[in-house]
Parts: structure tokens; sequence; C-alpha cells
């Protein structure tokens, strides 16, 4: 083969691929088109009620590329706030449709919605009454008559030049289960802080860390009142090795803070005679403890210090420092 032929089946190569993504992009947005009318809008949300309605787990099965799709489904409903597990339709011919209960909710794919290996899983879901959601391409298939709702995707053909691996179809099955996700997720509630429960190591835990998680607590918390002697505070610092010292008022309201900069300042013979008030850097800034701890970063980081104090209702309850948040893996 010359460098010429060479040259010329990678150009075709490039433009190949870059038509799959063209021709994918297009079958996007026909599924966006057929479920955007009232009709189609009605089909998702009768779907969300089922899946929303069932008080075991949303089951997600289909075989070969659409079981794929399904495992991705499953584990994306999982970490949004719904129980979910993929099961082969082929092992739940053989024992695994003990798996499945009847307070759960069954979400098949399967692009012919013909695939012989659902069969005993869809006369299992008809016999003891387990919704079942169907994402096919042909509603009129053996899947789409027998499912209680037939979310069907649009008749794209798949991508590429020979249009016979799924890969169109794929694409929509994959954005369809990602948009029933996300909305199952807006009508639990689920919120950022279920999501950290659900999320504690990676990047999505870290980012997602409270300052509660993070924070010292009390007798670690470097505290003295306003009107004690400057020397009493300095014992506090030296002990507490925060580098600082926050003033509190009688009704142990944070009222000020004493830092190594503060001494600075202050330096002199009478130093240590001198009252807390009389030194101290009037209102702080704090931090309430439910903040993410990237929000105390953004604030140390934009201020160039070191620590904030913890708040709640003007009270001190903690101190997190910016080596705190760094070894957490906070940025």
């Amino acid at each position: 083969m010359s460098d010429r032929s060479g040259a010329d089946l990678s150009a075709q190569g490039l433009k190949a691929a870059l038509a799959v993504l063209h021709q994918e992009a297009d079958a996007l947005s026909q599924l966006f088109a057929t479920f955007d009318d009232a009709d189609g809008r009605a089909l998702v949300d009768k779907a969300l009620d089922l899946l929303h309605g069932a008080s075991g787990r949303v089951i997600v099965t289909g075989m070969g590329k659409s079981g794929h799709v399904a495992c991705k489904i499953a584990a994306t409903m999982a970490s949004t706030g719904t129980p979910s597990h993929f099961v082969h339709p082929a092992e739940a011919s053989h024992g695994d449709m003990g798996m499945i209960t009847p307070n759960d909710a069954v979400l098949a794919l399967s692009n012919s919605g013909e695939t012989a290996e659902l069969a005993d899983l869809i006369t299992y879901s008809r016999r003891w009454r387990i919704p079942l959601i169907a994402i096919t391409s042909r509603r009129n298939s053996t899947l789409g008559n027998a499912a209680d709702v037939t979310l069907a995707l649009p008749a794209t053909g798949e991508a590429g030049a020979l249009g016979l691996a799924p890969t169109s179809s794929t694409t929509m099955m994959l954005a369809l289960g990602d948009a029933l996700a996300l909305g199952l997720l807006e009508r639990k509630g689920f919120s950022a802080e279920d999501f950290h429960q659900l999320h504690p190591g990676g990047k999505l835990g870290q980012r997602l860390l409270r300052v509660a998680d993070l924070m010292h607590r009390d007798p670690e918390v470097p505290l003295i009142d306003k009107s004690a002697p400057m020397s009493l505070a300095l014992i506090e610092m030296s002990s507490k090795t925060f580098g600082c010292v926050g003033a509190t008022d009688a009704q142990g309201a944070l009222v000020g803070i004493v830092t190594d900069g503060d001494l600075r300042r202050h330096m002199g013979a009478d130093l240590v005679s001198q009252s807390v008030a009389a030194v101290m850097t009037a209102k702080p800034l704090t931090i309430a403890g439910n903040a993410l701890a990237a929000e105390a970063v953004r604030i140390m980081n934009e201020r160039q210090i070191t620590t904030l104090f913890v708040v709640d209702d003007d009270k001190p309850v903690g101190i997190i420092r910016l080596h705190d948040c760094l070894r957490a893996g906070v940025a």
C-alpha cells in the first residue's frame, strides 16, 4: 500500500468518524422532538410516575449492546437516589428472576423489541403486575405491546456507512435513560448533600464535602473572652497552634479575632497587659458549618488567610484551616 493510499484511507476514516458524530447528534435532536409534544410528554410523565411509585427497585434489563446501556442507566439511577440494579435477561430465566419483586418496576431496553431472551422476564412482569416500561424502536413489537408505557425511539437508522452496528439507537437509549434518572432525581427532591452521601470517594465526594466534615471542634477551638488580658490570649494561641484566637462577648458570640498580624501591629512593652478587645480585629470573616468546603477554600484564597472560624447563630462551633481542605482533596 502506497503512502498516498494510506493518507487517503486516513482521511476517509476521519471523515467517517465526524459523520458519526453528526448522525448521532441528529438522532438526539429527533429524540427530543419525539417527546417534546403533548403525547410524548405524557408518555415520559407516565413512565416517571411508574418508576417513582415503585417502593422497591428499578430493574433495568437488556441484551447485548442494549444490556451494556442498561447497566449504565441502572448505575446512574442508583447514584442519583433511585435504588436500581441491572438484571441480565438470560440469567433471569435461570434463577435471577428471584431478584425481581412485585414492589419493583422494570425498565427494558431492546431496539427491535423482539429480543428472545426478554420473553420470560416480560411474562413474569405481566403475571405479577410489575410495572414495565419499554425503550424500543418499534412501538408495535412484542415488548412494545406488552409494556405499560412504551417510549419509542425515532426511526433514525444506525450511524456509519453500513448502518449495522448499534450506534444511534444505543445513544438515544442512553440519553433517554439519563432523562428518566434525572427526572426521578427532581421528583424525589434529591439534593447535593444526598449525592455526597452516595459518592463519599473520588473528586465528586471531595467537591461536596461540607465545612462541618473538616472543621476542628471544641476543645481544639482557640477562644477567649474579649475582656481578658492579652497574656492569657497568647497562652491560648500557643496551646491551640492555629496562629489565632477568637474573641467572644458575654453571650458567647464571636466578635473578633487576634492573629499574628495583630500581634505585630500592637507589639510593645504593654502588649501583654492590654485587653483582647484592644488588640483584636473586629467582625472577623466566618463561615457556616453546612457550607461547602470549596467555598471556605475560595474565601481563604481570596482574602489570603489560612483559617476561618465556623459559627452557628454567631457563636463559634469550630475552626477550619486551608490545610485541612487541601489535605482532603478540596481545591
